[in-house]
């Protein structure tokens, strides 16, 4: 069953369906949802990608990113990830692998009719926004789907992945009763998690586990398309954005393509609410 479109304030407020799609003949671990303004404003959809314990809901309508986009044309494809907000927990670890939800995501585009990028048509390709997690993932697929993105926005995003040092056993002997976690990073991330009444720590744990199998090298797959790198100014999970600033800028041989905005005193919690970041964004990915 397709997932009906969601438009206006309405859109905010109505959670719908995932989109039927599958990968490999197997079942899909995402569920979509479709954002519209109702009008067909000519211009190519925005894929949004939230981060770790979050989901569409907590990342991007709340915080007013739907409504922005949708003010400003465009036609909204938001995903939420394995075991997150309407998405399904699967039991496959292989279903939380970052090259699988790649995949995925590449067959959603597909079945919204995204096309391949075409010089001086507007309406071809996606622009691609993605914040912590998200970031990475962002990152991987433009590096790895130029013929289809257009232009790739990352916030809060790292050259390296926090979830890389997560202490799994800890965290799991932590979960069924026992010791306080003695890394702090990993006491962050699973009090983080926990926040959320909806998000089921086996998945997350299973995330985590799946991430670590496919650890994060940027160089890899570095995105040959234009890249908005945003952070907030105490943001110490992205404290290695200049890097990846500086790795994009050599791939592409240009400094005019790579583009970075800092938040006066937003932290990582916090700078995916400013306004200022929801600007400068829009106004790049129209560029």
């Amino acid at each position: 069953m397709a997932p009906a479109e969601e438009t206006g304030a309405a859109a905010a407020a109505t959670a719908h369906h995932e989109a039927e799609h599958r990968v490999e003949g197997t079942e899909n671990s995402l569920a979509v949802r479709i954002f519209s303004s109702g009008e067909d404003s000519g211009a190519r959809p925005v894929l949004l990608i939230h981060g770790f314990a979050s989901s569409t809901e907590l990342n991007w309508v709340a915080t007013g990113w739907i409504t922005a986009l949708n003010d400003a044309g465009r036609k909204v494809i938001a995903v939420d990830l394995p075991g997150h907000g309407l998405s399904p927990t699967p039991d496959d670890l292989d279903a939380y692998t970052p090259s699988r939800i790649r995949a995925e995501i590449l067959q959603i585009l597909q079945d919204q009719h995204v096309r391949p990028l075409v010089e001086g048509d507007p309406t071809s390709g996606v622009d691609v926004l993605g914040y912590s997690l998200g970031s990475r993932l962002a990152w991987e697929f433009a590096g790895t789907q130029s013929q289809v993105v257009h232009r790739v926005v990352l916030g809060g995003p790292a050259s390296n992945d926090p979830l890389s040092d997560f202490d799994l056993e800890a965290a799991r002997e932590h979960l069924s009763g026992g010791s306080d976690i003695a890394d702090p990073t990993t006491a962050e991330l699973v009090r983080m998690a926990q926040l959320v009444p909806t998000n089921n720590m086996f998945s997350m744990l299973s995330m985590i586990e799946a991430i670590k199998s496919e650890p994060f090298d940027p160089a890899e797959a570095v995105p040959s398309m234009p890249v908005l790198l945003v952070a907030g100014e105490r943001d110490e999970l992205a404290a290695t954005l200049p890097k990846l600033a500086e790795l994009a800028r050599g791939h592409q041989g240009s400094e005019a393509n790579v583009k970075e905005l800092i938040l006066p005193v937003r932290t990582h919690a916090n700078a995916v609410t400013s306004r200022a970041y929801k600007q400068t964004a829009v106004e790049f990915i129209n560029g």
